[in-house]
């Protein structure tokens, strides 16, 4: 890097206020009043976008395959869904996943 250690520090610092004044506007501010019927209603979708976006990078291109699909993770996300929207379970669809995973890693 060709930035001094000055200038690094000041970036974490202006990053950390920056993500403190993020979180007290909503927290600090808006922390004792109720929400909005609207603004609670789109609020329970963010799990279902966030995950999904963390997730399928690390099937679609693993960094352990050097970036290429892989049949076991494929196949370990589709088991999650699938125990997922049956059994409406979180912790049984990541459980299955990681055994799907733990098979498909020594099949393949």
């Amino acid at each position: 890097m060709n930035q001094s250690d000055a200038t690094i520090w000041f970036i974490i610092a202006a990053l950390g206020v920056g993500t403190f004044a993020i979180r007290f506007s909503f927290l600090g501010l808006f922390g004792d009043r109720k929400l909005p019927e609207w603004a609670l209603r789109y609020l329970r979708y963010t799990p279902v976008a966030v995950i999904p976006a963390l997730i399928a990078p690390m099937v679609l291109w693993p960094p352990a395959t050097g970036g290429t699909p892989d049949l076991a993770r494929l196949i370990a996300a589709a088991v999650v869904i699938l125990v997922g929207y049956v059994t409406k379970n979180v912790l049984g669809a990541i459980a299955a996943g990681a055994a799907a995973l733990l098979v498909g890693l020594s099949v393949f």
